[in-house]
């Protein structure tokens, strides 16, 4: 039987690898991937990932990630690595739901992008970092975690990156076209550099769900037209990209996160809202999502897979955001729910996120975080051995 835990992808920082990233948080007279700037952030970095590497290994991951220990943030350096980009420290970071489910929470700044040229994938950072990981790895399945086009297309297309008078891009369809292309080089090289998965981790879906109190897109006077098609060129985005990663052989899999910051959330916005576009017409061969509390909604979503035979579904019930174990009855209970649904050959376990989508992490400590990783594994094996 197949190792039916999970992990999204991200694992707890050391410390010492922290100390560089702090560094580069607060600078941005400095280019990624910023080794050049950081005497000795290279070597710790390399050296951290060598050790995560090993940990899973001895703790039972069947797909191995570098933890994400490349990263800052789960979605920017893929495109700081992008060519014709340049990062720079905003005037304001992104806003969370505080601990409370009512304050604002403000993440970290450098989250600027400005496009200087068009948009280019090729000779990404990315790959020298996954040839490493593949090294490490030896003969275990291994994958690379990045952000979805329709995701950065979004943030992009959503500043004030085009339609100005010196804009590389002067539309938006001139933008999608260039990002598209961008992701396409990457992707080839990756398949070339003998990738067999690859992750696109997304957090927008949630913004189309009419149950989402909020998203800018709910409300008396939106133009709910619009907004479907705006969630239709999403998907058209991701589906070109993911047909032409089919083409070279891969498995292309999702991750579908409404928001992970210091333990906080982004938002809500229910499964159920948006089965029938993102859900069903996505593409993708696995699909990683949140149930870890109420704001997923019902179960019910998981209908629209019932004709998608050969299409995996990762459930994530358990929560990565907090320091305890999970409630054991209800994740089985929910499993069970599920296979009611979708037949429990095709369903996974996870936590609902990564345990540190951007670099500082969750509000647990290591031992906790394998502690978690080790209720999962063993719920997983009791739950499928039945």
């Amino acid at each position: 039987m197949c190792n039916k835990f999970q992990l999204v992808g991200s694992l707890l920082r050391p410390s010492d690898l922290l100390e560089y990233k702090h560094i580069i948080e607060h600078r941005d007279d400095i280019s990624y991937p910023f080794y050049e700037n950081l005497p000795g952030y290279e070597q710790c970095e390399a050296a951290a990932i060598e050790q995560i590497v090993a940990k899973e290994i001895d703790n039972g991951l069947d797909i191995i990630t570098d933890g994400e220990f490349s990263k800052s943030m789960w979605h920017l350096d893929f495109v700081w690595g992008l060519h014709g980009i340049e990062r720079y420290i905003a005037d304001h970071g992104y806003f969370f739901r505080d601990i409370d489910g009512t304050s604002k929470y403000e993440t970290r700044k450098d989250i600027g992008l400005r496009i200087t040229g068009e948009l280019n994938g090729k000779n990404h950072h990315f790959i020298k970092i996954f040839n490493k990981l593949q090294e490490l790895a030896g003969d275990r399945e291994t994958k690379l975690c990045i952000p979805s086009p329709s995701h950065i297309y979004g943030e992009l297309s959503w500043s004030d990156n085009i339609g100005g008078a010196d804009a590389v891009y002067r539309t938006r369809d001139e933008l999608k076209r260039g990002l598209v292309t961008a992701y396409k080089q990457f992707v080839e090289e990756f398949a070339a550099a003998g990738g067999k998965i690859l992750q696109f981790d997304d957090c927008l879906w949630e913004l189309f769900a009419d149950d989402n109190p909020n998203s800018p897109y709910t409300g008396e006077n939106i133009n709910q037209e619009e907004v479907k098609a705006l969630a239709t060129e999403f998907i058209e985005i991701n589906n070109e990209v993911i047909d032409f990663g089919h083409e070279l052989g891969l498995k292309m899999w999702t991750h579908n996160c409404r928001g992970n910051y210091d333990s906080r959330n982004m938002g809500g916005g229910s499964y159920v809202k948006i089965a029938n576009l993102f859900l069903k017409q996505l593409k993708y061969d696995r699909f990683f999502l949140e149930w870890d509390d109420e704001r997923a909604g019902s179960l019910e979503a998981l209908a629209v897979f019932k004709d998608r035979p050969d299409t995996e579904i990762v459930l994530g019930l358990l929560s990565s955001k907090t320091n305890s174990l999970d409630d054991e009855a209800r994740v089985l209970k929910m499993l069970d729910e599920a296979s009611k649904i979708i037949d429990k050959d095709r369903l996974f376990l996870s936590h609902q996120c990564g345990f540190a989508s951007c670099d500082g992490g969750n509000e647990l400590t290591e031992e906790e975080q394998w502690a978690k990783i080790h209720q999962g594994q063993r719920l997983a094996k009791q739950y499928w051995a039945n």
